[in-house]
């Protein structure tokens, strides 16, 4: 993936999507084809306008199965919700590809020849949309891109740094395996932008320590039963590891379940901000267990409705906005755990709606340079 030039430093406020304000305000159907059939909610940013305006937005997503992803479709509702107000409606669809990026594609066309106002997507590859998106956006469509995002600059993105993601969280496990030994790597599907690029990152500071030796690299979804089942096999084929480098919070998770299960020593290792992951953490540190973990926040997808809307407004949008990456510690798990959410839940910071508006136009601070 090619990294936008940009970056922000996050703050801490737990976030809890309210489902009840979906329900009051917004409706949306998850599909394999577009259709017809709407769903509502309205966009609104600043002053109500005194003229009614109508928009058609569908959400292009490459699957649905993952929590994150769940609570992601939460939140756009959610933000469609904030939006309706001042006359304004949106017609919102939500295509799920179940995986496939052909199926993707053909999605995204659909919704071009049904001339929807806006696409939004999370992209099932880095290149493979970069046409039918380009193609979009040539017939005057606002296409927004969050997550695991394209490589064209027609779209516009809106992500945190992956690329860092993984520098920080493999620096964090060279300093705590002392830059030796072996290692299990837990990474997402291979060809999903997102872990390509923050395996990327994470090889970038490995490569600087000829001692350690990724002895499996395990693809997996970002899910807690097949990442322990996986984590389970790569541990009882490498009984000698020292530490897990892991970019995703349930694979961080099964990765513990599984060590815990086998009677194995607590290795070191990074993980997301998944509540599961968080509460294990919390009652595994007395028992001398460290981790370090960051977050892709949820609001990612409502923060491309907003940038949509905006678009269609005609108000200023940055081509590509950076969002801040919470970072979690042993010292600040306290802000996180204990708390009520489900275990497959994603704790997130929150900037006050005016700081993401604000990244929104401005697109943030310049991407350290590694």
């Amino acid at each position: 993936m090619i990294r936008p030039n940009r970056a922000v430093v996050p703050k801490v406020m737990v976030l809890v999507f309210a489902a009840i304000l979906v329900a009051a305000a917004c409706s949306s159907a998850a599909t394999t084809a577009p259709t017809a059939a709407p769903a509502t909610g309205a966009p609104a940013t600043g002053a109500p306008s005194a003229e009614a305006k109508a928009y058609k937005i569908g959400w292009a997503d490459i699957y649905l199965t993952p929590t994150w992803m769940g609570q992601t479709l939460d939140a756009m509702k959610a933000e469609v919700a904030r939006l309706s107000t001042g006359g304004r409606t949106i017609d919102f669809q939500v295509f799920n590809a179940n995986g496939d990026t052909t199926q993707q594609i053909a999605q995204i066309q659909a919704m071009i020849d049904q001339n929807y106002d806006a696409i939004i997507v999370d992209a099932g590859s880095a290149t493979a949309l970069n046409p039918v998106i380009e193609q979009a956006v040539s017939k005057g469509i606002v296409v927004t891109n969050f997550d695991s995002l394209v490589t064209t600059d027609k779209a516009i993105r809106i992500n945190t740094d992956t690329f860092t993601w993984g520098v920080i969280t493999a620096q964090w496990l060279m300093d705590q395996i002392g830059g030796k030994g072996k290692i299990i790597a837990m990474n997402g599907p291979a060809g999903v932008s997102v872990s390509d690029d923050r395996y990327a990152g994470a090889e970038s500071v490995l490569k600087k320590y000829p001692d350690v030796e990724v002895v499996a690299d395990v693809r997996v979804e970002y899910n807690l039963a097949p990442a322990q089942q996986a984590c389970a096999s790569a541990l009882a084929a490498n009984p000698d590891i020292v530490g897990i480098w892991s970019q995703g919070g349930a694979q961080s998770d099964g990765c513990l379940k599984a060590l815990l299960a086998a009677g194995r020593k607590l290795v070191p290792m990074p993980g997301e901000n998944f509540n599961g992951y968080l509460k294990d953490w919390a009652e595994q540190m007395p028992n001398g267990f460290s981790s370090f973990a960051v977050g892709q926040p949820t609001y990612l997808g409502a923060m491309a409705v907003t940038a949509a809307v905006n678009k269609l407004e005609g108000k200023t949008v940055a081509q590509y906005v950076n969002v801040p990456l919470p970072k979690i510690t042993d010292d600040t798990l306290k802000d996180y755990v204990p708390n009520d959410l489900p275990i497959d839940a994603y704790p997130a910071p929150y900037p006050p709606q005016a700081e993401l508006d604000l990244l929104i136009e401005t697109g943030g601070e310049p991407l350290p340079v590694y």
